[in-house]
């Protein structure tokens, strides 16, 4: 395999903002194949790039991103910035002509569940920037990503997998069931590194992914790992230990 693809975790959360238009632009520079964000469906039917399903942690108000009225995504500060919530199309508009790999993550609300039609609507916009060949959808939950191979089967899929959430099934149970519903299994590191033997035995190493080493040392680790893709927070050094491994290999 070709060395692992490096994927900027929410833009680059720990060089910029996470999930802001600065941020995502900013990727741009760095020598990075891929982008990871998050979609929320707002009560007015708007797609919001934003992770988590309240407001507090990462901005200025507080409350349910569901809850925001028509429009009123425009006056939601991001913490520590002078910029507002992005919503799904002015990040796909950044990324449109840049042949960047789009991983977009379809979030749940507050309670939990599912936001009813949100694959579908991020399908259609993906399309309409005729980006469906450069995209993933993707989510933790096999439900979604059933839906999502229903009204959008010409876009791939992408499963992450962590401890909590192969909990309820098992680990073996819970890979299976999500390399039914998935192109790309993404595991978070800990979990892929207690569990390596089984992990990869189970997943082809085109389908496996890593998320989210941020040091430098651990990010040399991983790259030298059969793997697809790695998700950083600090793309920067990743290109950085993808650089220095393979100068030092010539």
């Amino acid at each position: 395999m070709t060395n692992p693809i490096i994927v900027g975790h929410r833009g680059a959360r720990n060089l910029w903002a996470e999930n802001s238009l600065t941020g995502f632009r900013n990727l741009l520079g760095l020598k990075v194949e891929s982008v990871e964000f998050d979609v929320h469906l707002s009560a007015a039917g708007e797609l919001l790039v934003i992770h988590d399903a309240t407001l507090d942690r990462t901005t200025e108000r507080s409350g349910r991103v569901a809850d925001l009225a028509a429009g009123e995504y425009r006056s939601v500060i991001l913490k520590g910035t002078d910029e507002r919530i992005p919503t799904l199309e002015e990040v796909l508009e950044i990324y449109a002509p840049t042949g960047l790999e789009l991983h977009v993550e379809l979030k749940a609300d507050a309670e939990g569940k599912p936001y009813e039609g949100l694959e579908a609507r991020a399908a259609a916009e993906i399309d309409r920037f005729g980006l469906a060949g450069k995209s993933f959808l993707t989510s933790f939950n096999s439900e979604v990503l059933k839906v999502i191979g229903q009204v959008a089967p010409h876009i791939r899929r992408l499963s992450s997998l962590n401890h909590k959430s192969v909990e309820a099934r098992g680990l073996r149970q819970s890979v299976e069931a999500m390399l039914q519903v998935s192109d790309v299994l993404a595991i978070e590191k800990v979990l892929l590194r207690e569990e390596w033997e089984l992990l990869t035995a189970l997943i082809p190493a085109e389908k496996l992914g890593v998320w989210v080493p941020n040091e430098l040392e651990d990010l040399s680790f991983w790259l030298k790992q059969p793997l697809r893709q790695i998700t950083t927070d600090r793309p920067d050094l990743g290109v950085k230990a993808r650089e220095g491994l393979f100068d030092a290999a010539h």
